[in-house]
């Protein structure tokens, strides 16, 4: 039983007017912030660039003008309203050069085409590859707690791995790796760890649409342009000297000229058994970079609590995109990132002026706007590895990214699958609003692992990204489903993620609503949300209780599930 449970929640929240629990919140300020950042004027909002300055000047005035105080780092004992970010900044310059030698035959692969390669981040400014051998790794996946590797001891060292993207059991649903939803075996991000953990000289990702969860449209746009990483001690550790996707035809002609089948390899790796094969294949590679090490800047504004002050309860969603690249078949270059995030910004400064207005809350609210999340959670990743309020004290973290601009509906959703008691408080408010949970429908799409939620979760602070629903008050599930694949399909991390006046912001308006009323709340308790008993998360946030004085609110424990899909198996792999 969960002793603080939904049911409790919902009828202490039901007792109160729905007019007195929700605040005012205005869908035409919100659609001012997302129609303006997200204009030509801003380029696309890349870290370090022009438009990002412009992004944070604006910002940092709207903050200024709801009455919030500066909450970044300190300078000479005063709070700035940014926090630095360092990064590695790195862009392929000229024309590379890709080749394959096979047994057959000899052909060049052409950058955005036919292979995806990302600007080194290994600490050279240079790729320079000869005759690496190409071996088919599986999955790339080493995990010793499934009994599950797909190496089998094979020495690996200069050798170029072709990986499967997702995890063995995407195709079937069941298996070594909990079903269909996506473990982090399964991100793009693990396969180059592993790889750079065993000395590869590089990654080939093999991308299909569905374990992907997006076309090739999105990985070109998101991995052939300038890359950034947090500036490490030792980059080569991390990444290998070559990270690339290829599309499933190379991949396939590659295999052909081997001998083989690509389908019938692709069904051998998904049995515990499979050992690596030779591809009898080599990579040439020759690109040249230019990099430097540029700062960004994350924003934060800060409404101090009036007695427990060192407690916060975070607003965040990131503010960066893209920024410019090659030219669409229209010739428009700019990635506007409307949706993705300007309206995650939009919400964070609607929270912003709306608690300032309001009675001072117990504990301190802190509106955080991240940069580099494109890039790789960046900018959250520096903030929880640095972190401005302590992550002992940090009570919950409501993320937003791409909310709704389709109107109101009667349902909401938060990204990947999770147990926590953040969202049952999510789930009691929302039933003030006549609106109920729907668990994420494609947990293999690894969504957990996309948001700035994600680091502070691995920290155990209990977080969510909050997703708008899809069940739409003006067309149903059938209407946002098929808004949703078609903004996957043709905007999302494309040029056309442009402002539309024709979008309905009275369902952000509706979300704003609910996260606010969970916001409050927080901050007007003594509760501590924690994480379900069996979550991965739960022990690293039971440890910091001690760091807070012991304080464990027993009536935030979750002693039950949640009514989600299983929690994916994440730990503290990166």
């Amino acid at each position: 039983m969960i002793r603080f449970s939904t049911l409790l929640l919902a009828t202490t929240l039901l007792a109160t007017p729905i007019a007195a629990q929700q605040p005012q919140f205005s869908g035409a300020r919100m659609e001012a912030t997302v129609k303006e950042i997200s204009d030509d004027r801003y380029q696309g909002r890349g870290p370090a660039t022009p438009g990002e300055k412009m992004t944070i000047d604006y910002m940092v005035k709207q903050l200024q003008a709801a009455g919030v105080q500066p909450g970044g780092e300190l300078v000479n004992g005063k709070r700035q309203w940014t926090q630095r970010v360092p990064l590695l900044k790195s862009d392929i310059v000229g024309d590379p050069i890709f080749t394959v030698q096979t047994g057959k035959t000899n052909y060049r692969l052409q950058q955005t085409a036919d292979i995806a390669v990302r600007a080194p981040m290994n600490g050279s400014n240079q790729i320079r590859i000869t005759g690496a051998p190409l071996v088919f790794a599986g999955y790339g996946t080493s995990a010793p707690e499934r009994q599950w590797d797909d190496f089998k001891g094979q020495d690996v060292k200069g050798k170029i791995l072709v990986v499967l993207i997702n995890d063995p059991d995407f195709e079937g649903g069941e298996g070594d790796f909990g079903g269909k939803a996506m473990t982090y075996y399964g991100r793009w991000t693990y396969k180059y760890e592993e790889a750079a953990r065993r000395g590869a000289a590089g990654v080939m990702i093999v991308h299909e649409t569905e374990p992907a969860s997006y076309g090739w449209n999105t990985v070109k746009n998101s991995n052939a342009n300038t890359m950034f990483d947090i500036v490490r001690q030792n980059p080569a550790a991390a990444h290998t000297p070559f990270e690339s996707w290829i599309t499933l035809d190379t991949a396939k002609k590659i295999f052909a000229d081997a001998g083989l089948d690509f389908d019938q390899m692709k069904a051998a790796a998904r049995r515990k058994n499979f050992r690596p094969v030779d591809l009898k294949a080599t990579l040439g590679a020759t690109a040249n970079a230019k990099t430097e090490t540029i700062t960004s800047y994350n924003v934060v504004g800060l409404l101090p609590g009036k007695t427990r002050p060192d407690e916060t309860i975070i607003y965040s969603g990131h503010y960066d995109h893209i920024g410019v690249g090659a030219p669409d078949a229209n010739g428009d270059t700019i990635y506007n990132g409307a949706v993705d995030n300007a309206t995650g910004i939009a919400h964070v400064l609607e929270q912003a002026r709306t608690f300032a207005k309001e009675p001072r809350t117990d504990r301190s609210i802190v509106f955080l706007a991240v940069t580099a999340e494109e890039k790789g959670l960046l900018g959250t990743e520096y903030y929880v590895s640095n972190p401005l309020y302590p992550l002992e004290k940090t009570v919950a973290v409501l993320n937003t990214d791409s909310m709704g601009v389709n109107g109101p509906a009667r349902n909401f959703s938060i990204s990947g699958t999770a147990r926590l008691e953040l969202l049952d408080r999510l789930i009691a408010s929302a039933q003030t609003q006549g609106r109920s949970f729907t668990p994420d429908p494609r947990p293999e799409a690894g969504g957990f692992f996309r948001s700035d939620h994600f680091p502070f979760a691995k920290r155990g602070v209990p977080a969510v990204s909050f997703r708008a629903g899809n069940d739409l008050v003006n067309g149903g599930t059938e209407r946002g489903n098929a808004l949703a694949a078609e903004y996957t399909e043709k905007r999302y991390h494309q040029q056309d993620d442009e402002y539309q006046p024709g979008w309905d912001f009275s369902g952000m308006v509706q979300d704003a609503q609910l996260l606010h009323m969970v916001g409050r709340d927080l901050a007007n308790s003594t509760a501590w949300p924690n994480w379900s008993p069996d979550s991965e998360f739960r022990a690293t946030r039971d440890q910091s209780a001690s760091q807070r004085g012991g304080l464990v609110d027993p009536e935030s424990r979750v002693d039950t599930p949640v009514p989600a899909a299983e929690q994916p198996d994440v730990g503290e792999r990166g």
